[in-house]
């Protein structure tokens, strides 16, 4: 089967997108290691068929390299911006995702997506744990860019807590009112230049620790994002955004 494929990127974060609304396109789990794998397939960070539904103007499908699936922030906005291409969406809508549906706004610059409500954040020790999605485990470190950071992050991903389903591991420094943050991600199981799920997560961590705050700037390796959100207290968060570039790489066409 051949599939014309395009590639995008949200800072840093990488995508193979696939428009799939005939519903043509089922891949295997070894058929999405092997178009993420970056030696002998396409590369990216995960894949997305943007598909139909009834509750939305589309749906926004995403695996991650291993083949489970998940939310993906990043790709969200990835795909928002690929529908626009196809001509499904203008400069706003909603679209439907494996949590929720989420609103989303765009200019010719940033693409804002609306994410979940969270309703609540887990201390471990000084450490966050919150859902934005996907699971995060947060960390605030100093110089975090001497962390090795596969290391550190898979003796809490692989703990008897988290080996099952998996959690992502964020290691944040603030530096002059910015969050820096290193993210290393389930199921590529590795780190990434950016996780949207996770600046949101980083983001509100942060707000949690300074109430009056209604947004949050976040520099990841691959670019900088801001979190807008109003905090109800307790851990609980809603109008929660997630703004961020997302761009055309290339397209192409892959036999499978």
């Amino acid at each position: 089967m051949r599939i014309h494929f395009s590639k995008y990127q949200g800072s840093g974060n990488d995508f193979i997108i696939v428009d799939n609304r005939n519903g043509l396109f089922a891949p295997t789990k070894q058929q999405i290691i092997h178009l993420c794998d970056r030696k002998f397939g396409i590369g990216s960070d995960g894949l997305i068929m943007i598909e139909e539904t009834d509750h939305a103007d589309f749906y926004m499908n995403f695996f991650n390299p291993d083949g489970s699936q998940s939310f993906c922030g990043n790709g969200s906005r990835c795909a928002v911006r690929y529908a626009q291409k196809l001509g499904l969406v203008g400069a706003s809508g909603e679209f439907k995702a494996i949590d929720t549906t989420h609103p989303f706004a765009t200019d010719e610059l940033l693409v804002k997506i609306k994410m979940k409500n969270v309703l609540g954040i887990e201390r471990e020790d000084e450490d966050y744990i919150i859902h934005t999605g996907s699971p995060h485990y947060i960390i605030y470190k100093q110089n975090i860019e001497a962390i090795d950071i596969v290391t550190e992050a898979r003796k809490i991903r692989y703990s008897d807590r988290f080996r099952e389903e998996g959690i992502n591991v964020n290691f944040v420094e603030e530096i002059k009112d910015v969050l820096h943050v290193r993210t290393y991600e389930r199921g590529v199981e590795d780190e990434t230049l950016s996780c949207g799920t996770g600046v949101t997560a980083v983001a509100l961590s942060y707000a949690h620790q300074f109430p009056g705050l209604k947004m949050v700037k976040v520099q990841s390796r691959g670019g900088a994002l801001s979190v807008n959100m109003r905090n109800l207290g307790d851990g609980q968060f809603e109008d929660v955004w997630l703004c961020g570039p997302a761009q055309a790489v290339f397209e192409g066409e892959v036999t499978i």
